[in-house]
């Protein structure tokens, strides 16, 4: 007799699991009641499934199968902070951080295995993109973080952002149908407001999410409003120059009427003069936006370097001359490579 060749379940529609069942002489209903505890309650396992019948349970064993993730090892910082290497169900492993403060835990979830944009500052952009993660692997991994706040620290978690491994904006589909999932009242019924995306600036992306009218944040990883400095730390920009950048962003508030945060970290000889800070204010006033300067995660002895507090502070200064709001955020999860630019695999859990 020929094996079923089992497919992962959650693929499925509400729709698609519905004919499913009625195709197999089972009851419509049953879809919702597999789909709640799939998506709300994020369980792993058929035979957990309490109020299905075990005839019923060994139907969806039969031709079906749950690619939930694992969290492989679990790393926790001096400061709080916990970063999460997760295995697939294809043995890749990507990363993922809990950042508490007192007001808030925040998810750092990955979109993609590793990175294609070569970004010279940051680690993970020196691991190869192997895929793009599917939909139920990165609502997985926000899963996995709201269950280590409420154990480790008694406290929800509160937002989510996508600024772990991978450009969310190249896996476009499966990162709005995972934020679907997290914000549907049948998934985890955060509010969009509390999660926002990150992207290094793929111009014509940002426009069809300005299309889509999507209701999360946005974030841009700026680092300079010069296109030669851009350029140099970030390659990206020769296809999607600052000006370009800039008219796609007018573009998203013209249509969503939400301001935008620029990320931006200051480097030593790089972009730590007055000339690059009149610049970024310059572009500050396109639409209404804050900045938020990032402290320098070192990844090696190579020729970035955090730049002197005399920078920061000229910086901070030119902006609020100019009417930008910007704060300086101190990185967190630094003792375990966990911050910003930081996520890279090191430890090699699993096959890579």
């Amino acid at each position: 007799m020929e094996e079923i060749q089992k497919s992962d379940v959650r693929k499925l529609s509400l729709e698609e699991l519905e004919e499913f069942f009625l195709a197999h002489g089972e009851k419509k209903f049953r879809a919702k009641q597999v789909y709640d505890w799939l998506w709300n309650k994020s369980l792993k396992n058929f035979d957990d499934m309490s109020n299905i019948s075990l005839e019923t349970r060994e139907l969806l064993k039969k031709y079906f199968k749950i690619n939930h993730i694992l969290v492989d090892l679990m790393q926790h910082s001096s400061d709080g902070t916990i970063k999460n290497a997760v295995k697939l169900y294809d043995d890749k492993i990507v990363e993922s951080v809990l950042i508490p403060t007192s007001k808030r835990i925040t998810a750092c979830v990955s979109s993609q295995v590793g990175c294609s944009l070569d970004c010279n500052f940051c680690a993970t952009a020196r691991l190869k993109r192997m895929r793009n993660l599917n939909p139920d692997e990165i609502y997985d991994q926000v899963v996995a973080i709201k269950e280590e706040a409420e154990k480790y620290f008694e406290r929800p978690l509160t937002n989510i952002v996508f600024m772990g491994m991978g450009e969310p904006l190249l896996n476009y589909a499966n990162v709005l149908a995972a934020i679907d999932k997290i914000t549907s009242p049948e998934g985890l019924g955060m509010a969009a407001r509390r999660i926002t995306l990150s992207t290094v600036g793929v111009t014509k992306m940002i426009r069809k999410m300005a299309d889509d009218e999507v209701k999360f944040n946005l974030a841009v990883s700026l680092h300079s409003a010069i296109n030669e400095t851009r350029s140099r730390l970030m390659p990206i920009n020769d296809s999607n120059p600052v000006e370009e950048l800039g008219e796609s962003l007018k573009y998203w508030y013209k249509k969503t009427g939400r301001k935008v945060t620029y990320e931006y970290v200051i480097w030593d000889g790089v972009n730590d003069d007055e000339r690059h800070a009149r610049a970024l204010a310059k572009f500050c006033k396109l639409i209404p936006s804050k900045v938020n300067i990032i402290q320098y995660n070192p990844i090696d002895e190579g020729e970035f370097r955090q730049a002197k507090q005399e920078a920061v502070d000229m910086y901070i200064r030119v902006l609020e001359s100019q009417g930008v709001i910007a704060k300086v955020r101190k990185s967190r999860g630094q003792d375990i490579d966990a911050a910003c630019g930081q996520l890279a695999n090191k430890n090699e859990v699993g096959a890579l």
